[in-house]
């Protein structure tokens, strides 16, 4: 049952929990915040703790540690040098950034997505193919760049689609299925790229082991002044492109008849079914698109021109698309949150990496602070739960004296 506030706000007596879209996002947001604040308070315990239990380790290092890793890389030292770790940055936000939003639209629609690293290395395959297949002259570069792209994301939709059909067909849990396709993608990948001879391995460079890079072809992702801006950075608007894709999928979610039916098929598919949704094709929708956009940050990253991709892939999976998962629950599985957890991740991570360089910690203990961020976000729920019920509770008090005090102007009237 549901009634509203004089502030046109809705409260799920059940629940317990506001249900304006104003207050969702402002729950989420001061849960996220309580978050990275819990994980930065346990960080600098557990700093103070190694320098304290380390003879090698001065006391002082760990407050020094500490704003090195939150100055990001902003501590690293010249001007030139924090514009090159900036860009560098930057240009590695792109594809955590579009794994958290696959990561993210599964959650919306009831589905977790951990088949994003297999996504992610199947549109790494589908854009280095095309991007140094097909023949340029200069004056088409553009095109195949972007051909390149369309292409490497519709592999990841059709990888990210066999899960999907899986669980709407015949209901198998999409998690194994995902685990099973990140392994079957290394090692097609790795085929793949095996039996091309010297075509796409970088012979040239003697790095047998990596695909040659796209500039090799004349393809690279266009950086329209950037790398002026950040001097010495690979940087380009890889950034700019992930983040209209973040903004496109709120609109799809929360603006549009086919993002409630996603959500609504989330929640129950059952409800949905009875509602005259159809929740099968909802089902194998959702994790299509999931699978194009972990896709999509595969084919934006190797589409630089300068980055290398280690195409003997059957033994490991790339951390990107694992790291999407921590970067979706730290942002509520808001895609405008997306933007801000994934930058934040890597900021942390870059502050982390200088850390060696100034004190006698060692660049991992960046990872460990970022791990407690993580392990808080899982009580982001609970956090966000707490404070709708809170303002549930003194909603109703509100409500419970304008009752009152319209029977007792009614009374009176008689």
């Amino acid at each position: 049952m549901m009634f509203t506030t004089g502030t046109d706000k809705s409260i799920d007596r059940k629940t317990g929990l506001l249900k304006s879209p104003a207050g969702s996002a402002l729950r989420s947001i001061i849960a996220s915040v309580c978050c990275i604040l819990g994980g930065m308070l346990v960080g600098t315990i557990i700093l103070f703790i190694l320098a304290f239990t380390t003879k090698d380790i001065p006391i002082s290092d760990a407050v020094k540690g500490m704003t090195i890793i939150f100055g990001g890389p902003f501590a690293s030292g010249s001007k030139s040098s924090t514009l090159f770790v900036l860009g560098d940055m930057i240009l590695e936000t792109t594809p955590l950034l579009m794994t958290g939003l696959s990561v993210a639209i599964a959650f919306k629609t009831g589905l977790f997505n951990i088949g994003a690293p297999g996504q992610y290395l199947m549109g790494a395959m589908g854009s280095l193919i095309t991007a140094l297949s097909v023949p340029t002259n200069g004056s088409n570069n553009f095109w195949v760049w972007l051909l390149a792209l369309v292409v490497g994301i519709a592999c990841g939709m059709i990888w990210g689609a066999i899960p999907g059909i899986f669980k709407a067909l015949f209901n198998v849990n999409e998690v194994i299925v995902c685990i099973m396709c990140n392994w079957i993608a290394a090692n097609v990948v790795s085929w793949v790229f095996s039996v091309s001879g010297d075509r796409f391995i970088n012979y040239a460079e003697t790095k047998t082991k990596f695909i040659r890079p796209t500039s090799t072809n004349g393809v690279s992702t266009p950086k329209l002044g950037l790398d002026k801006v950040f001097p010495g950075s690979n940087i380009d608007i890889g950034i700019f492109i992930a983040i209209i894709f973040a903004i496109g999928i709120y609109i799809l979610i929360n603006k549009t008849t086919l993002g409630y039916e996603l959500k609504a098929c989330g929640m129950n598919k059952h409800s949905a079914k009875y509602a005259g949704m159809n929740e099968k094709r909802n089902i194998i929708l959702s994790m299509v698109i999931a699978g194009g956009l972990a896709a999509a940050g595969a084919s934006l990253w190797y589409l630089n021109g300068k980055n290398d991709f280690l195409w003997n892939t059957y033994s490991s999976l790339p951390n990107d698309g694992f790291n999407g998962i921590p970067v979706a629950l730290l942002a509520s599985n808001n895609p405008i949150g997306v933007i801000f957890s994934a930058t934040f991740l890597r900021y942390i991570g870059k502050g982390g990496f200088n850390l060696a360089g100034y004190t006698h910690f060692n660049e991992y203990v960046s990872n460990l602070i970022i791990a407690m961020i993580i392990y808080f976000a899982g009580f982001s729920k609970l956090i966000s739960d707490l404070l709708g019920r809170r303002r549930k509770k003194k909603t109703i008090e509100a409500q419970s004296a304008a009752v009152i005090a319209e029977n007792t102007e009614g009374g009176d009237d008689k």
